[in-house]
């Protein structure tokens, strides 16, 4: 059984001009991303919740499935972002070929490879300071005082036996690296749930990898932002290929019209 070798297709790359790794609308991009990262972070927390099982080999697997989607959202959103700016370009890069003028801001906006790195960089910078602030300070968290028996406490009121219970009774008050901690450990909730709540040195150890961490997003969303020539490139050569499907059925039609010669007249009884 023998088959046909297809040609391979033929790709179509348009020329277009590149912007600069920043304009005009970077800080709202940044914002915006900040946004979705804040979103996602809540969302993470509430699902990697439901996720706290026993088992640590299903636990870790089914926070790695969350912690890639999240990935995967910042990806695909870039790569469309990617692709709008190469489109830009594409039409400025007409209008200079045709001379018409255009403003320096409009080639801003053009597709860079820096850009989608930046604007997913200057997003992530506040979380980013939290995080560098907690790795550098974390310490490993230790288990609190458990509360007392209730027939203990008709003996607090003896000197001997209220002295003695004092670290029972002592509350500390949450201070700003409580606060960083929280912010933190809900923006890399995936790898916290992996870690385990009982596993006080895996929790250490993301802590003080969480800088590297709540960085992913943003190497995620400049990876795709970088896929938008590519993009691009397929949308082209798919029109390409469409009109090139499309002119040989019309060819094989014209011919297959040719091949029935021209319709006589039939008589009618």
């Amino acid at each position: 059984m023998t088959t046909k070798n297809r040609k391979p297709v033929q790709e179509v790359v348009k020329p277009f001009l590149t912007g600069s790794p920043t304009d005009e609308r970077t800080v709202k991009g940044a914002l915006g991303f900040l946004g979705v990262l804040v979103l996602a972070g809540f969302m993470t927390f509430l699902v990697c919740s439901a996720l706290n099982m026993n088992s640590s080999v299903l636990r870790v697997g089914l926070n790695l499935v969350v912690e890639a989607l999240i990935l995967l959202i910042f990806y695909n959103n870039a790569v469309g972002r990617g692709a709008d700016a190469v489109a830009r370009g594409e039409i400025l890069y007409q209008k200079q070929e045709k001379g018409q003028p255009f403003a320096a801001s409009e080639k801003a906006i053009c597709f860079h490879p820096l850009k989608g790195y930046l604007t997913g960089f200057l997003g992530t910078i506040p979380l980013l300071v939290c995080a560098v602030f907690l790795a550098v300070t974390a310490t490993r968290q230790m288990t609190g005082y458990g509360a007392l028996p209730g027939w203990i406490s008709a003996y607090q009121d003896r000197t001997e036996v209220g002295d003695a219970l004092v670290a029972y009774t002592v509350r500390e008050g949450i201070g700003v690296a409580d606060v960083l901690r929280i912010i933190v450990r809900m923006s890399v909730m995936p790898f916290i749930s992996m870690a385990g709540n009982e596993d006080r040195e895996a929790l250490l150890l993301v802590e003080r990898l969480s800088p590297v961490i709540v960085l992913l997003p943003a190497l995620a969303y400049g990876t795709g932002y970088l896929q938008g020539r590519k993009e691009r490139t397929k949308i082209h050569t798919g029109i390409a290929q469409s009109r090139k499907n499309r002119a040989k059925k019309e060819r094989k039609a014209r011919k297959a019209r040719a091949g029935r010669g021209p319709r006589t007249p039939q008589q009618l009884n």
